[in-house]
């Protein structure tokens, strides 16, 4: 009889001790800032509320399979799209199309009562974040009319800068080529153009100099959507302690993105020797198009089974998550994925659906439930609440 209740004593015992970590990730409200499904199912001639298997990172099924709550879609386009401001009307308008299509699954959330709303209802709360504030076209009218669409955060720069703003990639590449550096007059407007609205100024893609203008302007706590920490991957898009310092006295948060190169200090180096590996298909791509980004893609792509050696572990995520509560506490520290946004995630973190391991990992490092709950989306919830005051 020992012998008999003995493995079932243990079967019980690993059931009890791996399930709560699913109870509380799926218990929680969990929020997304940044996911970039609407330009890359525009791309692909794909549709969110359809199942994209392996063609993309999310979908509708499998965003509500990982527990996602609330889903900040990034609108977003590079610096050389005619008409940005109709680009970015139109990806709201494709969302919009799948949000009115499933009415019983997704609901536009303006505010935070909204999510709670959608929460209850078990519906996907829809919020925007537009990526680039080349797409405001240097008129406050149109941050305004993005604002009154449901945007409720605007990365200031993308990789390249603004007239009024300057971004990480130039401020380190470009040096004193540039006709400024930081924020114009005009672009001090614009932050207190986004205060007054209750529309989060996000610093993810920003230069330093940017950084600092707009802490000496905001009136309201900023947001990070996609970024991480510079002393462990030293990246320009990552964030020096003196920014992490800056923005837990504003009050802010700072979202982890799960992009490898912002991680792991040496992806970079993988990445380049896989890339040099296929120089003949990487030069002709470039040709084509001199933005790295769309050839990166394109062979990351075409050799999967290459590109899984190069990413880094599941656990290095978490590290930057942590290196941010050790410095300024866990009212700080978010999720900003960059689901289909990038090339390489880390090892596990395959799409949307595996989110719950994440809430895992944080349970295993010693994180007590109520930390959890903010750093799953607590926080953001926090912040957009203040905005909105």
């Amino acid at each position: 009889m020992k012998i008999i209740l003995a493995p079932l004593f243990i079967c019980c015992f690993l059931f009890a001790t791996a399930q709560p970590y699913k109870k509380l990730h799926f218990d929680a409200i969990l929020v997304d800032t940044h996911n970039d499904i609407p330009s890359t199912a525009i791309e692909k001639g794909l549709s969110f509320d359809m199942d994209l298997g392996n063609k993309t990172n999310s979908d509708l099924r499998r965003m509500k399979a990982g527990g996602v709550d609330v889903q900040l879609f990034s609108i977003w386009c590079d610096g050389n799209q005619q008409n940005p401001f109709a680009w970015a009307n139109r990806e709201i308008d494709t969302v919009m199309a799948w949000t009115n299509r499933n009415p019983g699954d997704m609901m536009q959330a303006f505010s935070p009562k909204e999510i709670h709303t959608a929460v209850k209802e078990k519906k996907l709360a829809v919020m925007f974040g537009v990526e680039g504030g080349h797409m405001i076209e240097n008129d406050l009218n149109k941050l305004v009319a993005l604002h009154n669409r449901g945007v409720k955060y605007m990365t200031l720069t993308w990789n390249n800068s603004t007239d009024w703003a300057t971004s990480a990639l130039d401020e380190t590449t470009k040096g004193d080529s540039l006709k400024h550096k930081g924020l114009t007059d005009f672009g001090k407007q614009v932050v207190k153009k986004m205060n007054e609205l209750g529309m989060l100024v996000d610093l993810s893609h920003t230069g330093e100099q940017t950084f600092r203008d707009v802490m000496n302007t905001t009136t309201k706590p900023v947001l990070v959507s996609h970024s991480c920490v510079y002393s462990i991957c030293p990246h320009r898009r990552n964030l020096k302690d003196e920014q992490i310092k800056a923005i837990g006295k504003n009050g802010g948060v700072i979202h982890i993105n799960f992009y490898s190169g912002f991680i792991d200090s040496a992806f970079e180096r993988r990445s380049e020797a896989f890339t040099q590996k296929h120089k003949a298909e990487r030069d002709s791509l470039l040709k084509l198009n001199p933005e790295p980004y769309y050839m990166e893609v394109y062979l990351f792509e075409k050799y999967p089974d290459e590109v899984k050696a190069l990413r880094p572990p599941l656990s290095a995520v978490i590290d930057h998550l942590d290196y941010i509560v050790k410095m300024i506490g866990v009212d700080h520290v978010g999720l900003g994925s960059d689901f289909d946004g990038v090339n390489s995630l880390p090892q596990q973190l395959d799409d949307v659906t595996t989110y719950p391991l994440i809430t895992k990992e944080l349970v295993k490092r010693g994180y007590s439930k109520k930390e959890i709950r903010k750093i799953l989306g607590g926080n953001f919830l926090r912040v957009l609440e203040a905005n909105s005051k």
